[in-house]
C-alpha cells in the first residue's frame, strides 16, 4: 500500500483489510508530513519509510522489494486512500492461484457504473496513449488494484518513481510477455477519494513522460 499524507483514511482502510482476513500488510509511507505511519504502525503491519516524498513508482517499488524479501507468492498493490474494496481482491489473486495469469488488474471500467464520466474519460485517454506507444491494450491502465506472481513481480522493472508507473507496468507485460487478465471491480467514490485521484494536470505530466521515455529508448 503506497501512502503519502493518508492519516484520515488509512486506519479504516487497513481495518477493513484486517476484516477481511488479511494479515500480511506493508504500508509504505512516502515521504508523509503527517500520521499515517503512526496510526499504521499502530495496526501491527510492516511499515516502511520514505525520508522525502518519491512518488507512487519509487513506493510501489519499494512495497514489491519487501514483499519478495519477505518470499510472497502473491503480491498486491492497494491504494490506500479508500477507494477499493478489500472484497475485491480474491477476484484477482484467485486467477494467479489457478495459474491463469501472471498480472491482474482490477479495471473499474469493465462495469463503469458509479465512475464520473470526467474519470472514464480521462482513463480513456491514458489507455489509448499506453496502447500506441506499448502496444497493449488495457481498459484501466491507471488502476492501482493489481495481483502479481512471484515471479512476475520478480521480473518487472520499475524504474519511474512518479505516477507514469502504472503505464510502465503495462510497458513491462508487454516487453516480459507476461500472461495477463483483467477482473472488473467496484471503485468506491468518496469526496476524499476523489480529491486524492489524478488531476488533469497529473494526466498531461503522465503522457508527456510517457512520450519523452518511448522516443529515449
Amino acid at each position: 500500500m503506497p501512502a503519502f499524507n493518508e492519516e484520515k483514511v488509512i486506519g479504516r482502510v487497513l481495518d477493513s483489510l484486517k476484516d477481511e482476513g488479511y494479515g500480511n500488510i506493508i504500508v509504505v509511507d512516502d515521504g508523509s508530513t503527517d500520521n499515517t505511519a503512526g496510526i499504521a504502525e499502530k495496526r501491527g503491519v510492516l511499515v516502511c519509510r520514505h525520508p522525502i516524498n518519491r512518488g507512487l513508482g519509487g513506493a510501489l517499488g519499494t512495497g514489491i522489494r519487501a514483499a519478495l524479501e519477505d518470499k510472497a507468492d502473491i503480491i498486491v498493490t492497494f491504494d490506500s486512500d479508500g477507494q477499493h474494496s478489500p472484497k475485491d481482491i480474491k477476484k484477482l489473486t484467485s486467477v494467479i492461484e489457478k495459474k491463469k495469469a501472471d498480472v491482474v488488474i482490477g479495471s473499474r471500467l469493465l462495469r463503469p457504473k458509479g465512475m464520473p464520466m470526467i474519470r472514464r474519460i480521462g482513463n480513456l485517454g491514458l489507455n489509448i496513449i499506453t496502447f500506441m506507444l506499448f502496444g497493449i491494450w488495457t481498459t484501466d491502465s491507471q488502476s492501482g488494484l493489481r495481483a502479481f506472481s512471484q515471479d512476475a513481480a520478480k521480473k518487472i522493472r520499475i524504474r519511474t518513481n512518479r505516477m507514469e508507473v502504472s503505464s510502465e507496468i503495462i510497458k513491462e507485460i508487454g516487453r516480459l510477455r507476461l500472461r495477463f487478465k483483467e477482473v472488473p471491480i467496484k471503485p468506491i467514490y468518496t469526496d476524499y477519494s476523489r480529491q486524492h485521484g489524478q488531476s488533469h494536470l497529473n494526466a498531461f505530466r503522465i503522457i508527456a513522460k510517457l512520450m519523452l521515455k518511448k522516443i529515449m529508448r
